[in-house]
């Protein structure tokens, strides 16, 4: 650890300000200097002097000296400000705030640390000062890398809220596509249940129209092996057998609408008019059959 409780780097950047400082100061210094001396060469040629002589030279000496350690002091302040702009600046591109205690300009126990510094470093023999002149250490100007720090944790946390609340937005839209999941799968069942009902339902009437069509078949071909015996007989069986045959094909007619109207809407329309169509051919070949054995005009 560096003696002014400072890393090496900016170590060095102080005692290159010191360096500045030193060479002002020396220059200082030296204009006072010159000032004395421009007195005794111009002023003290005479061996005596009244006392409104002393009284005059000491006054305009105490001019000439105020205004050059005035004029040096206000270049000082404003080199220290210029120094504190550098400063800044740079802490400003990283976001940092800097905090200054003037206070602590004038505590006297570091105005000795930084005088016995300055002599380490600019003495020829660059002695070191003691443990006991380095114990205390000067105190950082400001936490500005924890205040990045909090400003970025801050960042961090605002973009995790976001996230949280964007999150919490997906999965009520999850659970609401869930449950509307749920009541199309219920709709599909119930649907399924309706369109089996009526598949039975369109077996057993299918199922009697076939009987009905066995019937009428078996009737046709007894009346064909009795035709030889009773021709009249037969003539008067077709014409029941006609009427007969309209009124199932008039049933065959309603009951395929009703099945058209019942099935309209279900899967299964297709298949069953396409029975029906086939049903209807055959009892066309009957007719075709039984016009054989009617008499011709």
């Amino acid at each position: 650890q560096a003696e002014l409780g400072l890393n090496e780097h900016h170590q060095n950047e102080v005692v290159s300000y010191m360096r500045f400082a030193r060479f002002r100061r020396g220059l200082c210094l030296k204009t006072v200097d010159s000032c004395f001396q421009d007195l005794k060469d111009s002023r003290l040629v005479e061996e005596t002097f009244t006392v409104d002589e002393v009284t005059d030279m000491l006054d305009g000496l105490r001019t000439v000296v105020h205004s050059e350690v005035e004029s040096e002091l206000i270049n000082t302040t404003y080199t220290n400000v210029l120094l504190l702009r550098q400063l800044f600046s740079q802490a400003e591109k990283w976001y940092l705030k800097l905090q200054t205690d003037v206070s602590e300009l004038e505590n006297r126990e570091l105005l000795e640390q930084v005088a016995e510094f300055e002599k380490s470093e600019f003495t020829p023999s660059n002695k070191k000062p003691s443990a006991d002149l380095i114990k205390p250490k000067l105190a950082p100007l400001n936490e500005g890398g924890s205040e990045l720090l909090n400003k970025t944790v801050a960042c961090l946390q605002e973009e995790n809220e976001k996230l949280k609340a964007r999150l919490k937005t997906v999965e009520t839209q999850a659970t609401a596509a869930l449950d509307e999941k749920s009541k199309l799968e219920k709709s599909l069942k119930d649907l399924q249940m309706i369109q089996g009902d009526q598949k039975t339902n369109t077996n057993q009437d299918i199922t009697e129209l076939e009987n009905k069509v066995a019937a009428l078949k078996c009737q046709f071909e007894k009346t064909l092996n009795d035709s030889t015996a009773n021709q009249k007989f037969l003539e008067e069986n077709l014409v029941t057998t006609k009427h007969d045959l309209l009124k199932v094909q008039d049933q065959l007619s309603t009951a395929e609408k009703e099945l058209e109207k019942k099935f309209q809407q279900t899967a299964a329309y297709r298949n069953m008019k396409e029975i029906l169509t086939k049903k209807n051919e055959q009892i066309k070949d009957l007719r075709k059959k039984l016009s054989k054995y009617e008499p011709e005009d």
